[in-house]
């Protein structure tokens, strides 16, 4: 697998997530799910636009967003135990997808120096 198409995964999955978290997961005790999406989900979509110039800039503005995600699922998972595993696996794919740009950067420069 390539580091862009493991970037572009990780972010199919962060969208996912946030559907399967605030759906059926660990809904909020309090408000609607459907709010929670209304949140979560139209910035993780932001990079959709720069996805038609470059999937490679496309993932840098994901991994600019991850950063956020990764806070947001630390914070849920120290203040909510109902949603400590979704929010792991939110900063799991974070992770995943910021380690992706940085294999991607190593990958374009060694393919220079090659």
């Amino acid at each position: 697998m390539t580091p862009l198409r493991a970037g572009l995964a990780a972010w199919a999955a962060l969208v996912a997530l946030q559907f399967a978290w605030y759906l059926w997961w660990a809904p909020p005790l309090r408000g609607s799910g459907l709010l929670a999406l209304a949140l979560t989900v139209p910035p993780l979509l932001l990079p959709l636009i720069a996805l038609r110039h470059s999937a490679e800039r496309a993932l840098l503005w994901v991994g600019l967003l991850a950063l956020a995600y990764f806070a947001h699922g630390v914070v849920a998972a120290w203040t909510t135990p109902t949603a400590s595993a979704p929010a792991l696996l939110e900063c799991a794919l974070a992770v995943a997808v910021i380690v992706a740009i940085g294999w991607l950067t190593m990958a374009r420069k060694r393919a220079k120096t090659a």
